[in-house]
């Protein structure tokens, strides 16, 4: 059966056709990059139901939930992550001055964007913006222009990063009667500009949620938009944007920067497969289907995951 989906990313991306091997539901999905329409089978939303089935509730040993000391957690890991992306990218922009670094240039154009929308006071709170998704002024329009995108509209499920200039994105999809999907955001921090956007796409393009005519979209400023990303260094993991959604215009880039077929395997290390269980699984049952051993990428060294505390230790802060 075929259904249409959308794709938008921080990019977003709703989904056109896929395949389906079971009974399935049109869905949306939305990324911290982007943001998918597609009619999946149950088994491609398996990760948001196990990552959200007990958010909120007791845990097994009863103690309650305690939001206050699940927020001061939640800023300090998220203060963690920033400083450790901060100095990747000043080891990454360092390593590429001595040789050719194929991600150093992503940093530089990152940081650019970030001073910008700081210095220019379009960045709006969690700030500083600088090593996260930024939030921005007019987030809220950039979504409204794309809950006005035809695909947006007929989509059933969608899928959304859990970033802050997604809120309105997120709130759209609910109250349209949609059915939401999200990454867990503590998941999404560990992982923050470490590829875990592309990940997500590969395994929706290896279970056949998504193809092609999946159109990606992304909801940014306008101050953000640049026309210097050097195409001839992009990776055969990056997702291309076909769609941009600003507070002040919509725009097709009608790129022909191909999409990425599936899970690059020979790019993935040993220690960032290490610390995605799904992962894991799904190259030991592809392995032991076709009794062949997938390759595996070089070796790099991760910035620590923040390891979190047992419910009982967290409430007596």
């Amino acid at each position: 059966m075929e259904a249409n989906l959308i794709r938008i990313s921080s990019g977003f991306s709703f989904i056109k056709s896929i395949q389906n091997h079971s009974s399935s539901s049109s869905s949306l999905s939305f990324s911290s990059s982007t943001i998918s329409l597609s009619k999946k089978n149950k088994s491609s939303i398996f990760l948001q139901k196990q990552q959200f089935g007990k958010l909120g509730s007791s845990s097994s040993n009863k103690e309650s939930f305690n939001e206050t000391s699940f927020e001061v957690e939640r800023l300090t890991l998220d203060s963690k992550a920033r400083d450790e992306m901060a100095q990747k990218a000043e080891k990454e922009i360092k390593q590429e001055e001595e040789e050719e670094d194929s991600k150093a240039w992503k940093w530089k154009i990152r940081k650019r964007v970030w001073d910008l929308m700081e210095a220019d006071n379009i960045a709006q709170n969690p700030r500083p913006v600088h090593h996260r998704i930024p939030n921005f002024v007019g987030a809220a329009s950039a979504a409204k222009n794309m809950g006005g995108l035809e695909v947006f509209r007929d989509a059933k499920c969608v899928k959304v990063n859990p970033d802050s200039p997604q809120k309105q994105v997120r709130f759209l999809t609910l109250s349209e009667g949609k059915k939401l999907l999200t990454p867990q955001p503590r998941l999404r921090t560990v992982f923050m500009f470490q590829g875990f956007a592309e990940l997500e796409y590969g395994m929706l393009r290896y279970m056949g949620a998504i193809d092609d005519t999946t159109p990606v979209v992304t909801s940014v400023h306008d101050r953000q938009l640049v026309d210097d990303i050097p195409v001839e260094k992009l990776l055969i993991h990056d997702v291309p944007v076909d769609i941009i959604c600003t507070p002040t215009q919509v725009i097709f880039t009608n790129t022909a920067i191909p999409k990425p077929q599936g899970i690059y395997w020979d790019k993935l290390s040993p220690e960032k497969l290490s610390q995605i269980r799904i992962l894991r699984e799904l190259k030991s049952r592809i392995e032991r289907e076709t009794g062949q051993k997938l390759p595996c990428g070089p070796s790099e060294k991760l910035p620590p995951t923040a390891q979190r505390k047992p419910i009982a230790q967290r409430k007596r802060r």
